[in-house]
């Protein structure tokens, strides 16, 4: 046999299932075995295997075994004079797999291959081709000079960057994502090291295939997508500390002992300054409107006490505009906030409401005050007015310096582009309109180039370029029954641009799915609809929810202790959902999850909690129910009616 293509899943269905498509095609031309191993997914990933794909080899774990045991698992079945590891999230061209057999029979110092990659938007990723991270290399890297100096041979030694990504190079590391390995290679050095769970075992592999005399090839002559960051988000600080970590690992396997320990004292003070600098940074990315809105409120509010008390002679107390002028704030931007006006896209009519709201609130909390600490209502009237004002103009300054990336959103959705049959594109709009995906213009581009224009096609394929920039799109949706993995890729590629997102419609598929960015999860349009506890502004209000629920019964806690049943667990499920480790109401786990719901905290209560008679299907009926017409209110209502039973588990 050629080659066995080994692939571990983990909650990644649709991924998977555009995988697997790809993987099947690029297998025509060669002896091929497809080893899929499923790391107890719960998202209906091998429900979907066993029905669409019976002719892939199928491992079910029962637990999640990590990155290296599911690929040594894999290992083992495989009968292949070549191995490729494969990641789910990635689309391979239809020559992949030939080409690169080809290539390591033809060069028999090979002991492993990559390929070039690119991510959902068509940009290369410079993990496609690396260098081994001694001290010095990891040093640069951390610390940034290889992004400040990237064709120096000295600084850009971790992602190769003054080697050209076009070129056939020798390098020192591959990348787990498409990491081809001779099978006799791998009987002589060993499979991958299991020590460690998800990162670094690719490095240590390798280097392995390096010390063993063998070389590894960056191969450019195909390439493929790799979605890249589905199960963990390369911006977070978990991943700081669990990606460095390996690291760590590796130098002190390989390195001598004075090297790793400088290794490590580098690669730890690196985790604390990379993980403040990610900290500080998602901080930033997440609050500096807010905290640019509270400036220009406060600013706004003195300047019109000053105007007020200019015109009217009327001297307010200082030590009420000291109090109230923060309180009125806080209360614009809560409000504001709630209202969706700090959720992505930004949206003008979401920040004009939540403005408004925040001063009909202001207008009844002064309606109470005492009269001697009421000052004027045309002051609350004309700062309303002015935040209002101040608000707009400071979101459409943002949007037009395009400050840390920031774009105005428009409650008119997206200008797309179909590219595919009629029947294809028809079947691709009709899958949109029951997702409820609204768009403003529809560009329908055909696959063939002799296509003529007509009351259907606005032009074919090659003329893609022209059609976004012409009818200003935003999103390129490709069918991929009617056009090869090969030619979206290379069109991708061609279409490299910040502002377009690319998604692919699988042949005989209820989804569209694609990823922007390495900092994203993948985006989805499926016809189930499910994703409506996902919105920014329903985990926003269930989040608000848990933490004053949590709040009340901690501070009731000599009551709680005193009635509750089991007092001292509620308090401290009330810790636990405070701190946000827990939700006060989640799935039931009862029903099996196989309609890729949404994932959410595990609840101290179930949505079962009340409904014993209820069978499997019925529960799961419940739970997608629960995701698809999600509202706090349906939270407050389980939540009362069980309070009960909020120690129980």
């Amino acid at each position: 046999m050629d080659l066995s293509v080994i692939i571990v899943n983990y909650n990644v269905k649709h991924f998977l299932e555009q995988c697997l498509i790809s993987a099947l095609k690029a297998s025509k031309t060669l002896s091929c075995e497809i080893i899929v191993v499923d790391n107890h997914s719960l998202d209906g990933s091998v429900e979907m295997v066993k029905q669409r794909f019976s002719q892939v080899q199928l491992i079910e774990s029962k637990v999640n075994l990590g990155f290296s045991k599911g690929n040594n698992l894999g290992i083992s079945k495989a009968k292949g004079e070549f191995i490729l590891l494969l990641n789910p999230d990635t689309l391979v061209e239809e020559d992949t797999f030939e080409k690169v057999v080809e290539f390591m029979r033809n060069h028999e110092d090979a002991g492993g291959l990559g390929v070039k990659m690119i991510d959902g938007r068509g940009q290369f990723l410079p993990e496609s081709k690396r260098g081994l991270p001694t001290p010095m290399v990891a040093f640069y890297k951390m610390f940034g000079l290889a992004r400040l100096f990237p064709k120096s041979t000295v600084f850009g030694q971790y992602h190769l960057t003054y080697l050209s990504a076009n070129r056939i190079h020798k390098v020192d590391i591959l990348s787990g994502a498409f990491m081809l390995l001779r099978k006799s290679v791998i009987d002589q050095i060993g499979m991958l090291d299991e020590t460690f769970f998800m990162y670094g075992e690719d490095i240590d592999l390798s280097y392995r295939i390096k010390l063993a005399g063998y070389e590894n090839y960056y191969f450019p002559e195909t390439q493929i997508i790799h979605y890249k960051g589905e199960s963990t988000k390369k911006s977070s600080v978990n991943y700081v500390f669990v990606f460095y970590r390996a690291m760590v690992i590796f130098a002190n396997k390989h390195f001598s002992k004075n090297h790793a320990m400088a290794f490590g004292f580098l690669i730890n003070l690196a985790i604390y300054f990379r993980a403040s600098i990610t900290l500080v940074g998602n901080l930033f990315k997440q609050g500096y409107l807010a905290l640019m809105d509270a400036f220009i409120t406060l600013v706004g509010l003195f300047i019109v006490l000053q105007l007020y008390q200019g015109y009217s002679e009327v001297l307010i107390p200082t030590e009420l505009s000291q109090v109230f002028f923060p309180l009125f704030t806080l209360i614009w931007l809560l409000s504001i906030w709630l209202n969706g006006g700090y959720d992505k896209p930004v949206l003008i009519k979401n920040f004009v409401s939540g403005t408004f709201i925040g001063l009909v609130l202001i207008l009844l909390l002064y309606a109470v005050l005492p009269e001697t600490m009421r000052f004027s209502r045309a002051v609350v009237l004309m700062s309303g007015l002015s935040t209002l004002v101040l608000g707009i103009g400071l979101r459409y300054a943002l949007h037009w310096a395009r400050f840390a990336g920031f774009v105005l959103g428009s409650s008119t959705n997206k200008r797309l582009a179909i590219v595919g049959s009629e029947t294809e594109i028809r079947r691709v709009e009709n899958l949109l309109a029951q997702t409820r995906i609204q768009s403003q213009f529809v560009a329908h581009v055909s696959v063939e180039v002799n296509q003529p224009v007509s009351d259907f096609f606005i032009g074919h394929m090659n003329q893609l370029r022209e059609i976004c920039e012409i009818f200003r799109i935003d999103e390129v949706i490709f069918c991929a029954d009617n056009i090869s993995s090969a030619s979206i890729i290379n069109q991708m590629g061609e279409l490299d641009n910040h502002r377009l997102d690319f998604k692919i419609a699988p042949p005989d598929s209820l989804f569209v799915i694609g990823s922007n960015s390495i900092n994203t999860s993948g985006e989805l349009y499926s016809v189930l609809n499910i994703n409506s506890i996902k919105k920014a502004k329903n985990q926003r209000m269930k989040r608000v929810f848990d933490v004053l629920a949590a709040l009340l019964i901690i501070l009731l806690f000599p009551l709680v202790l005193l009635f509750h049943k089991n007092g001292i667990r509620a308090i401290s499920n009330s810790f636990s959902v405070l701190i946000g480790a827990k939700s006060w109401i989640g799935y039931t786990s009862k029903g099996k999850n196989l309609y890729d719901l949404p994932a959410i905290k595990k609840g101290v209560l179930e949505l079962d909690a009340g409904h014993a008679q209820l069978n499997e299907s019925e529960l799961a009926r419940l739970n997608i129910m629960y995701a698809k017409d999600y509202q706090v209110w349906n939270d407050v209502q389980l939540f009362w009616r069980n309070l009960s039973k909020i120690g129980v588990h």
